[in-house]
């Protein structure tokens, strides 16, 4: 598995090492010795999540607060899915600021989005399986979110919006001004 830091530094691609033959291909997904070697810092992943979605429905953006954020480790395991994280921790310098990936099960790679940051995907391809684990469990009393369409954020979802299948929730979710519950860049939720 190779690593890399995004313009986000706590934002970090894993690229798997793919070893394919004919009859197939074989890859580790997760190890937890060299992936916590590189971030520097353990997280204890206690859960794993699926969801299957059609070409444009778009999930986000989300976030967990308090005691129950989560921090996610990101991949497509069928189709495609644009993949947006947005830092919103409070005297970050890359607050407000976002990255977007597209993860394929082509391309195989992965994102960990760490505490601190808002996440959402749109699916490129009907069909697509989304899958993550996470290292907290889902709290409704703690579930927020952030509008995707917040012009502050000037994320560029590559469909027009008229061409988006969103939630009724995800529809509501407050501009980043207004977001309740938002994250402090001088705190480290890993460690508390």
């Amino acid at each position: 598995m190779q690593f890399s830091r995004t313009s986000i530094d706590d934002v970090i691609i894993c690229q798997p090492k793919i070893f394919a033959d004919s009859r197939g291909y074989f890859l580790e997904t997760f190890k937890q010795e060299h992936f916590e070697s590189f971030l520097g810092f353990s997280v204890g992943f206690c859960q794993d999540n699926e969801s299957q979605s059609n070409k444009g429905v778009l999930r986000g953006l989300h976030y967990q607060c308090g005691p129950y954020a989560q921090s996610k480790l990101v991949r497509v395991i069928k189709g495609s899915a644009l993949d947006v994280v947005v830092d919103i921790r409070r005297g970050s310098p890359t607050f407000g600021k976002h990255i977007a990936i597209e993860l394929s099960a082509e391309n195989k790679t992965q994102l960990f989005v760490p505490r601190g940051f808002a996440h959402g995907f749109l699916v490129l391809e009907d069909e697509t399986i989304f899958s993550y684990k996470v290292d907290s469990y889902y709290s409704p009393q703690h579930d927020r979110g952030i509008l995707f369409s917040d012009p502050v954020l000037s994320i560029d979802w590559g469909l027009p919006e008229s061409e988006l299948i969103l939630s009724d929730k995800d529809n509501k979710n407050p501009l980043l001004k207004d977001a309740i519950d938002l994250f402090d860049y001088s705190i480290n939720y890993y460690f508390q």
